[in-house]
């Protein structure tokens, strides 16, 4: 199984971190503010787009800059630097059509959509093991470029794990691929062994063997990155962002989205089922689809595969979804505590598997209940 990660300076990240920034300054000021941001990066613009509803007020030229240096775009010969580069704004009021639908006394979904959310026993963060190993290689990658561990190393890069299993048993780590960007005067050599020193040996070291393939920088030069290189666009990682190719994917995105959108509370809540269900044993995998049709509160549908892991029987296991857990969007919110400017954090490195006191979706404090 192979699984892969960007660092937040793929331009696609540095997309869903900057609409995640504008989306967490407006619920500073406005808990309550309905965000659907876009952002779109290319060669030195950025493209700031979407729907706001929002009693206070942000600089978005400002977010985006500083968003844009925190992940180390600052220096010209980068191709793409956070004073130089321009900034167009483009956001305009939500739809009163779809404000119908989630202004009610009882919130209703702001649009259809189905959900799903994931765990395993695999781990400790109850994630698969390929996608848990990428993310740590790519923040690994940052880590040691912002810290001057490897000075010459640039913000764009990405991961690339491959495990082989006998079973559901991870045995050994087939491949890993790097793609780290750097400087021009950096020798392919030089930057290839520190790879594996500084990054991939500290991360993957226990599981790999002799037979263990490492692709490292295989084209022989990666200067040319970020936006320079590649355009890049809100919600283009959906599986990145979440289970890394294992289980489903309802096809929604996350990042720029308040959680009024069920593509991203209804997922979260789906995982914050899913970790709960194993947590309590129920099952050692359990898969979690959720439904929901514009303004309408209730799921219009709940689906439950445990991957014949299951302890009790599936159909008992929705029941109990049903029973314990919030599935109304306002309940979800609330139960979550979702009405916070948590979400930049969120748009890099996954959504899940992370123990951050934000994340309250990785809480497995149903657990006890759920074994009664």
């Amino acid at each position: 199984m192979t699984s892969e990660s960007v660092t937040e300076g793929h331009p696609d990240k540095m997309a869903d971190k900057i609409s995640d920034s504008v989306l967490d300054e407006l619920i500073e000021q406005d808990p309550h503010s309905k965000v659907a941001c876009e952002t779109i990066l290319t060669n030195g613009l950025a493209l700031v787009a979407g729907e706001v509803t929002c009693d206070g007020y942000v600089d978005v030229n400002d977010i985006v800059r500083s968003t844009i240096a925190e992940i180390g775009y600052t220096d010209p010969k980068y191709g793409f630097e956070a004073d130089s580069c321009g900034v167009m704004t483009a956001l305009h009021s939500q739809s009163p059509d779809i404000a119908l639908g989630v202004n009610r006394e009882v919130q209703g979904a702001g649009d259809q959509g189905i959900m799903f959310g994931y765990a395993t026993e695999e781990t400790e963060e109850m994630m698969p093991r390929p996608i848990v190993m990428a993310h740590k290689l790519t923040k690994r990658l940052a880590e040691v470029r912002k810290e001057g561990v490897v000075d010459y190393l640039r913000p764009d890069g990405k991961s690339q794990v491959t495990i082989e299993y006998e079973g559901d048993t991870a045995k050994r780590i087939d491949d890993v691929v790097i793609a780290a960007q750097h400087d021009a005067d950096v020798e392919d050599e030089k930057l290839r062994e520190d790879i594996k020193i500084e990054v991939i040996d500290p991360i993957c070291g226990d599981l790999m063997d002799q037979d263990t393939t490492l692709n490292i920088n295989e084209t022989g030069r990666f200067v040319i990155g970020g936006p320079q290189a590649d355009t890049g666009l809100t919600g283009r990682k959906i599986i990145v962002d979440t289970y890394g190719g294992h289980g489903s994917h309802g096809g929604g995105c996350f990042s720029g989205k308040d959680p009024s959108k069920v593509d991203r509370s209804g997922a979260y809540m789906a995982r914050y089922i899913a970790k709960n269900i194993v947590a309590a044993e129920l099952a050692d995998k359990c898969e979690i689809q959720l439904s929901y049709a514009i303004g309408v509160p209730e799921p219009t549908s709940i689906l439950v595969n445990t991957y014949n892991t299951n302890k009790i029987p599936e159909r008992k296991i929705e029941k109990i979804t049903r029973e314990k857990f919030p599935l109304k969007p306002g309940e979800m919110i609330d139960h979550l505590d979702l009405l916070r400017p948590i979400y930049k954090k969120t748009a890099a490195y996954g959504h899940f598997g992370r123990d951050e006191l934000e994340f309250t979706w990785e809480k497995t404090d149903m657990a006890d209940e759920l074994r009664l």
